[in-house]
């Protein structure tokens, strides 16, 4: 009996105990206080930008958000360390952008990491604030001194209420994009822009110093981007020369031609050109020559047409491709003899009849390069 009562009061003591720690272990529950959390991204070039955010709603304070609930430029608002403040530029905890490369921000450079966001409201103004303190609870602990960039934007009005607060990405381009926080009927939007270029080549670079640089197409790829953007000309032919003893063909060859004429190496160039010709299949040679053509470069296209034919006698695409080559160069006498030899090699009735109408628009004086 005294046992049983025993083992019943320190039963009902656990159950009491467990009861009083239970706050430690609660289950999730969404955010109280009327907000939602958001985490927004983009991509932009090879930079991530990430915000985490409070989302609180209008609910019915439409006209009382801007210079009332939101106030105006910093405050001391009674709690905390009792600095005047910027608000939070959301709800609830810090508001948090982060960057994974170094960003400007309106122009103005800001190193790559993670920054308490906060914005000090101006009807014709807002303080952008990148803050070092990503930890404390909204504005409330902010210091000035823990400033890392302070920019200004204009608020712009917005046609159509947003109920809960939003960070929205826009005006996406290869470097840059609009960033803008939308509550109630205003948006304060601000740029964020990299350089892309530099984070490129650093990544390129970086990436050939590991398994990536054993792999001709990763020499084609930097190659390329370089000529492309005209930059390192020396060091792209470097790596063309070196694609081009693992990867001999007709691209590779052109590239090489390609960053060689831009070195004022014209020999080289038509030399590689030439090696692209011979180590290309009739269909790359011919679509080579097709876009001399649209270049209007008669002379040069004919040239290539011709090698293609010489290269492969005797099947469609050359003797079609003569058959341009001649027309483009004015000799109709000549481009009808080759489309009329084409005609019958034609692989299919979509060919045929395209054959049929190159030499109805030869016969009539007709541009042939449209067929």
């Amino acid at each position: 009996m005294v046992k049983s009562l025993i083992m019943k009061r320190i039963l009902s003591f656990a159950v009491i105990v467990l009861l009083g720690t239970s706050t430690y272990a609660q289950m999730t529950e969404p955010a109280n206080g009327g907000s939602s959390r958001g985490i927004t991204g983009e991509l932009i070039g090879l930079t991530n930008v990430t915000v985490n955010y409070g989302r609180p709603a209008v609910n019915g304070r439409e006209g009382k958000i801007w210079g009332d609930l939101v106030y105006a430029g910093f405050k001391n608002q009674g709690f905390g360390s009792g600095n005047d403040a910027p608000w939070r530029a959301g709800a609830n905890e810090n508001t948090i952008i982060e960057f994974s490369t170094d960003v400007q921000i309106e122009g103005k450079p800001l190193a790559a990491g993670k920054y308490g966001f906060f914005v000090a409201y101006g009807a014709d103004n807002c303080t952008l604030v990148f803050s070092s303190n990503t930890s404390s609870w909204g504005s409330y602990f902010y210091d000035k001194k823990e400033d890392v960039l302070r920019v200004n934007v204009k608020p712009v009005a917005l046609k159509e209420s947003q109920e809960r607060l939003v960070y929205e990405f826009s005006n996406e381009k290869d470097s840059s994009a609009t960033l803008s926080l939308k509550w109630e009927k205003l948006a304060v939007p601000f740029t964020i822009s990299t350089n892309l270029q530099q984070l490129q080549l650093a990544s390129f670079e970086r990436e050939l110093r590991g398994d990536k640089g054993f792999d001709a197409h990763s020499f084609i790829q930097y190659a390329d981007y370089l000529s492309e953007h005209n930059i390192k000309l020396d060091e792209a032919l470097k790596y063309a020369n070196r694609a081009t003893r693992s990867l001999p063909t007709f691209q590779v060859y052109m590239l090489k031609g390609n960053i060689q004429e831009k070195l004022h190496m014209q020999p080289q160039a038509d030399s590689s050109r030439m090696l692209a010709l011979k180590a290309g299949n009739p269909q790359e040679v011919h679509n080579y020559a097709r876009g001399l053509l649209k270049e209007k470069k008669s002379k040069e296209a004919m040239a290539v047409f011709q090698a293609n034919y010489d290269n492969h006698p005797g099947i469609f695409t050359t003797t079609i491709g003569l058959a341009r080559g001649y027309a483009a160069t004015g000799k109709s006498k000549d481009a009808l003899k080759y489309a009329n030899k084409a005609l019958p090699l034609a692989p299919d009735e979509r060919n045929k009849k395209a054959v049929n109408d190159i030499i109805a628009a030869i016969k009539d004086g007709k541009d042939v390069e449209a067929i």
